[in-house]
């Protein structure tokens, strides 16, 4: 496999349906955004395919400062209550390592169990991934994706989920290419992007000071066909009104198109 990395540059636009309320030339420079960013704009973001070259599929997920390593291993069996079913199973952990923060992030295994931040995490990342597999198609194996934060500046969930498709995807290829599968058991594609209101503005793809102060703050999680595997949203301070959601959900529906391209992108380098 190659890894030869695809890249977008900083403040490179998304296409969002319709006007966003609230959003105007003053204030969005008065947020001044990191990488001089518009409110509609992904951090620069790049994916480095096959980065781990003894897992069955692979990569580096880059947005703005935040990087995670997504793993994919493909094992022979699945667990007990799924034995003789004929089906399959995929399931994810998550982690960070102790450096990825400001201040040192004790070990989950130094404290005998992961905290419930973890626990939910990794559970998101499961379900997201599990909506877009055929089990049946998949035989009685198990495939983990581990997604390993390198350095977090918020979004790290929301990047696994991201990474975690592409690395899914290559395993399942070397599945085929091996012979262990007749077929994908992937049925489509599935990203997801973060999205908040900051000083009354809707903002895509927060970073770590951004979520800090938002009023609102959202990780939304949809197919390739559009579909909403998941949304997670709170008001810090303000109910959110029906319309705020909107303008969030249409910001989040043009992030996650241009992620599924570069998705795309990146599991075509890898095969190239």
């Amino acid at each position: 496999m190659s890894s030869t990395p695809t890249q977008w540059p900083a403040g490179r636009l998304v296409r969002a349906s319709g006007t966003i309320r609230g959003v105007t030339d003053m204030n969005v420079a008065a947020l001044q955004r990191s990488y001089g960013r518009a409110a509609d704009a992904l951090r620069p973001t790049m994916i480095e395919p096959g980065f781990v070259r003894t897992a069955t599929g692979s990569a580096l997920i880059s947005m703005g400062e935040t990087r995670v390593i997504c793993t994919a291993s493909a094992q022979e069996g699945v667990p007990r209550w799924l034995a003789g079913s004929g089906r399959g199973w995929v399931t994810a952990e998550y982690g960070m390592l102790p450096a990825s923060t400001g201040e040192r992030k004790q070990r989950d295994i130094s404290k005998g169990r992961a905290d419930g931040r973890t626990v939910e995490i990794q559970r998101l990342i499961g379900r997201s991934l599990r909506g877009v597999i055929d089990f049946a198609a998949l035989g009685e194996r198990t495939i983990y994706v581990d997604c390993d934060v390198l350095q977090a500046d918020g979004g790290t969930r929301c990047a696994s989920i991201t990474g975690g498709l592409v690395a899914l995807r290559l395993a399942c290829e070397r599945l085929i290419a091996e012979g262990r599968l007749e077929r994908s058991p992937l049925t489509g594609g599935v990203a997801a992007i973060s999205c908040g209101i900051v000083g009354g503005v809707p903002l895509l793809d927060l970073d770590y000071v951004e979520d800090s102060a938002a009023e609102v703050d959202a990780n939304v999680v949809m197919t390739a066909e559009g579909g909403l595997v998941e949304v997670q949203a709170t008001a810090e301070r303000t109910p959110l009104s029906r319309a705020h959601l909107d303008d969030l959900l249409a910001l989040a529906a043009g992030g996650i198109e241009a992620l599924r391209v570069f998705q795309d992108e990146a599991v075509t380098g890898a095969a190239g």
